[in-house]
């Protein structure tokens, strides 16, 4: 289990608008954001699906500088929805739903890879 991940990116605008919908299906939203006054650098937007955020981007930009991230998912569907989400906000993919079996027997996972190339990932590690 992830308890915060954080990310650069290098258009917090485009970035925002590309989690909100790819991570909309995996009940993941916007939490929080905080301004570049309250960081002492550069604005931050914290998402989760609780109280806390636990997945953070800002616009640190360090160009070629690339993250891989997984959001553990609760059903295969999900998995899936996640990857057209991601896909239809403009995400590449760099690996299509399907099982892992190379991870675990049960491991499904989808990869994308998001506009500033960080791999982001959904699994699920139930069987069904």
């Amino acid at each position: 289990m992830l308890d915060h991940v954080g990310v650069p990116v290098s258009d917090y605008a485009r970035s925002l608008a590309f989690y909100r919908q790819a991570l909309a299906p995996l009940g993941i939203v916007l939490l929080m954001e905080m301004t570049p006054e309250a960081t002492g650098g550069n604005g931050a937007a914290g998402f989760g699906s609780g109280e806390e955020p636990f997945f953070w981007f800002g616009d640190d930009g360090a160009p070629g500088v690339h993250t891989h991230v997984a959001f553990r998912a609760d059903s295969r569907a999900q998995v899936d929805a996640f990857h057209a989400a991601a896909l239809a906000a403009g995400g590449r993919d760099n690996g299509a739903p399907g099982l892992r079996p190379h991870y675990h027997e049960h491991y499904y996972g989808a990869f994308v890879l998001d506009p500033d190339g960080h791999n982001i990932e959904a699994v699920c590690h139930r069987p069904e």
